[in-house]
């Protein structure tokens, strides 16, 4: 059996290991304990069944159809991604997944990334390799730094050459910081991917009421799931979220439409 096939087989299986976990989770009895998550192929494998990728790929996830989900760091026109949902429904994942996979695909000369984040000790794995360029806490002095340094770096580069994602987990709470980085941030948002900065912002979905004046600046949203009906259309324009599984099933807009995907084990 080659390659293809196996991964056809893998993918087949996983929609039916979703499904299987859904039906089970609706059966549950109101106090029963939630059933473990079904084992999913590991993140080295699926890169190696996807393998060759495009060179200016990043890998986002897979789709439910078995295509990878990718984004073109030579192309700005999607601008930074926007990562939305419900307390711990997978949007800190999908971060150290897009880390992971940049370091397996890329060479630190040509993907670098940077996170900001509230909680350092979840990135603790992440720590120590070329590729990492350091884990900020969001209210220090250096994530200021970091977003100026950031400005200037972008300044300079015209679109060619190496790549930063910056990872930033909780828009809210940097969005909550001094009038600068305030302005450096929307710069970034505004004009990062076009000299290969790369905002990846995560949002609470329980808290998009208080953040819609960012909203605007983030055309390519990914979700995770988000029971509540008001914040789920907020967030995607006319579609809801609560079919998805947590920590599972992820989706985005694709045209009218949103297109399913899921995440490998990190390994």
């Amino acid at each position: 059996m080659n390659d293809a096939n196996r991964f056809d087989l893998m993918i087949e299986a996983l929609a039916e290991i979703i499904q299987e976990d859904k039906s089970r989770k609706e059966s549950l009895p109101a106090l029963g304990s939630p059933p473990p998550e079904p084992a999913l192929p590991t993140l080295r494998t699926v890169l190696t069944d996807l393998s060759p990728l495009p060179c200016e790929a990043l890998f986002l996830g897979v789709a439910s159809d078995g295509l990878p989900v990718l984004l073109n760091l030579y192309d700005s026109v999607p601008g930074p991604v926007l990562i939305a949902g419900e307390k711990s429904s997978g949007k800190t994942k999908m971060l150290q997944t897009i880390a992971r996979a940049a370091e397996l695909l890329h060479s630190p000369d040509v993907v670098q990334y940077g996170i900001v984040t509230e909680h350092p000790d979840e990135w603790k794995t992440y720590l120590g390799t070329e590729s990492n360029a350091g884990v900020y806490l969001t209210r220090d002095e250096n994530t200021k730094e970091l977003l100026q340094a950031l400005v200037t770096w972008a300044h300079q580069n015209k679109g060619e050459g190496q790549s930063v994602l910056l990872l930033i987990d909780d828009l809210e709470a940097i969005a909550s910081l001094d009038i600068q980085t305030q302005q450096n941030l929307r710069w970034l948002l505004l004009r990062g991917p076009s000299r290969r900065v790369w905002p990846f912002v995560t949002l609470n979905a329980g808290r998009v009421q208080q953040q819609t004046e960012w909203l605007e600046f983030f055309r390519t949203r990914l979700f995770c799931k988000v029971e509540n009906s008001e914040d789920a259309l907020l967030l995607t324009g006319n579609h809801t979220l609560d079919h998805l599984s947590k920590g599972m099933e992820f989706a985005m807009r694709e045209g009218s439409k949103l297109l399913s995907f899921w995440l490998p084990t990190i390994d």
